[in-house]
């Protein structure tokens, strides 16, 4: 006979689960131990081990494949794209730059706005 804790089989439980989970509750219920009962973690619902019987029970740890990248553009290319604004360069004194931001500080401050020239190629970096 089950405890006071335990749900009679009569009785009728607002989740209708499968047997990994608790029918008072809705939780997952954990594995079956060594213990002769199963606790659920959120309403102390206890269902006997002998419940459990006849189940075959395993698990798998699934990983993500390891793709291959191919580099198919050299860095100074990949730096070179983005919007071109109307900056003039403090080193060649010519206008155009393209610019791309980051949150380099705390997420409370300002984005950093980082500027290259079109022309040579200089950086700058601009705290905003």
């Amino acid at each position: 006979m089950y405890n006071n804790n335990t749900l009679h089989e009569t009785e009728m439980s607002c989740f209708g689960g499968g047997p990994n989970f608790c029918p008072e509750c809705g939780n997952v219920l954990p594995l079956p131990g060594i213990a002769d009962v199963v606790c659920c973690p959120g309403c102390s619902f206890r269902i006997p081990v002998s419940e459990f019987s006849g189940q075959e029970i395993y698990s798998a740890v699934v990983f993500n494949p390891v793709e291959q990248t191919a580099v198919s553009q050299d860095d100074e290319d990949s730096e070179m794209k983005g919007p071109v604004i109307d900056r003039r360069c403090s080193r060649c004194n010519k206008e155009g730059m393209i610019y791309h931001t980051r949150q380099m500080r705390s997420a409370d401050e300002g984005q950093t706005v980082f500027f290259s020239c079109i022309h040579c190629r200089y950086q700058e970096k601009e705290d905003s």
